[in-house]
């Protein structure tokens, strides 16, 4: 994923700002509670085509991203 791509790109229903999880291949919106995925190196940025995080998965990415 481009670095200067993933500055700019934000959660279309919340306009936060987006995890990259390379494993998964996915942008994760934890305000929204969605991950979006990327096909072929393009974000696919829909409602509709994400998938709803567990409140498990929720929780690690706000733990990996504040750091506690």
């Amino acid at each position: 994923m481009d670095a200067k791509l993933l500055e700019i790109l934000v959660c279309p229903i919340t306009k936060t700002k987006l995890i990259y999880d390379k494993k998964l291949q996915e942008l994760i919106s934890t305000a929204a509670g969605l991950a979006y995925p990327i096909k072929d190196g393009i974000p696919i940025m829909f409602e509709d085509e994400a998938r709803k995080l567990t409140s498990e998965e929720k929780a690690a990415y706000l733990k990996k991203k504040t750091g506690i």
